[in-house]
């Protein structure tokens, strides 16, 4: 059934480039924006599917994993293995961004007079005050309902610590909840499976919608731009791939020939909520305790974004090389600890990593306008940098789990 569901996304994925390239050539611009909006909605229903499933299936998890954990002191044992993982991630990926963009100058390449201006509207509509305040009012939910409603994870991750902390304190009193979360979390596993078999209309949707607006042409003014952020991501891989053999052994391919589904619909979906459920039934599959998984996980969707922290380095950079703009090493260091600090506020927004560019952007004086000159291509980038995300954080989760004690032998049912 995996190997089918993943031929099946394989088909969608060429069938969709296919269809939306001939739209693009064949159809009026007018055919083709409706076309566009259409098909589009086929991604749009199993995006909005899969959002279903998330804030019940990382709240039920998450309190179940603490509840599982015991005690305040395993809690922040494990947390703090997390965040170390999170952190030494994080300055990898800015770093390996900043120094391909300085070496290869890919901004040099790029035409000015490609910029996508009514993206850019659409962007700076959607721009932030990046402050303490701004950060608090993303990490602390002022209600649950509402958090989960909007899908809030951070939030609801926080909600969900305090509420298992509170159960494990109660002990045996709590324990009649704890079985019932436990039996929800099941049960919304069981509608992955369900949702999951429409993963290759979702993904035809998609990619079909895009390559007819903007075409296979969109590559010719960025190719080199394209190829460089690419090679950035292939060194993050082996960076985070050879980590992973060195503590996770032999068992790393089998991780990743684990995670090969949710790493193909995220990357055609560019969506990582899309995935997060079947990336926890996989992940447990792998052999990660579900008290683990459920604890990490959820803590990796809001610190752990591996690719999309690299690109942040990678197009901030590449915009002031574009516009000619020299920064000194020391200020691009301080900009790093600015992307480090300003992307955490934001996981939750629709095309987060832009937005942060767009902020940082200004910040140090580099014309924001200039994130327009990356839209026409940032749709294929974000396919790259939403995979590697999902890689991170299903290496995370793997390394504590080894860390702990906790990685069993792979299992066939969870």
């Amino acid at each position: 059934m995996k190997n089918k569901l993943t031929m099946w996304i394989l088909v969608a994925m060429v069938l969709g480039i296919l269809t939306g390239y001939i739209i693009h050539e064949q159809a009026a611009p007018e055919t083709i924006a409706s076309f566009s909006k259409n098909i589009k909605l086929l991604g749009t229903i199993f995006i909005r599917l899969v959002k279903t499933i998330i804030a019940p299936l990382v709240f039920t998890t998450l309190v179940v994993g603490i509840a599982k954990l015991g005690d305040m002191k395993t809690v922040g044992r494990v947390g703090g293995k997390a965040m170390v993982w999170f952190i030494s991630a994080t300055w990898v990926s800015l770093l390996v961004g900043m120094v391909l963009v300085n070496f290869f100058k890919p901004g040099s390449y790029i035409d000015l007079s490609q910029a996508d201006t009514a993206g850019l509207k659409d962007l700076m509509g959607k721009t932030q005050e990046f402050s303490v305040q701004k950060f608090i009012e993303h990490l602390v939910p002022s209600s649950i309902v509402e958090a989960m409603a909007t899908n809030e994870v951070l939030q609801i991750v926080l909600f969900s610590v305090m509420f298992g902390v509170a159960a494990a304190a109660l002990g045996e009193k709590a324990k009649p909840v704890i079985h019932a979360f436990d039996a929800i979390a099941h049960i919304v596993l069981k509608l992955v499976e369900y949702v999951m078999n429409f993963a290759p209309f979702g993904v035809f949707g998609t990619l079909a919608a895009v390559v007819a607006e903007k075409g296979l042409g969109v590559f010719q003014f960025y190719f080199i731009y394209f190829g460089y952020f690419v090679l950035g991501i292939a060194t993050l891989w082996v960076i985070m791939l050879s980590v992973g053999y060195f503590i996770l052994g032999k068992r790393i391919k089998s991780l990743v020939q684990h995670i090969g589904n949710p790493l193909l619909i995220a990357f055609s979906t560019t969506s990582s909520e899309a995935v997060f459920p079947k990336l926890t039934e996989e992940l447990e599959r792998f052999g990660c305790k579900n008290k683990i998984v459920s604890f990490i996980l959820p803590l990796g969707y809001s610190f752990n974004l591996d690719g999309s922290m690299m690109y942040m380095t990678f197009a901030s950079l590449a915009i002031a090389q574009a516009y000619g703009i020299d920064l000194p090493l020391g200020q691009q260091f301080a900009m790093l600890l600015v992307l480090m600090l300003t992307s955490k506020g934001v996981a939750g927004v629709p095309r987060a990593s832009l937005i942060v560019v767009l902020a940082t952007c200004a910040m140090f004086k580099i014309p924001p306008e200039g994130v327009a000159l990356i839209l026409p291509i940032d749709h294929f980038c974000d396919m790259f940098r939403t995979g590697t995300n999902v890689l991170g954080n299903a290496l995370a989760t793997s390394v504590v789990s080894k860390w702990e004690g906790e990685l069993g032998p792979e299992r066939t049912e969870i």
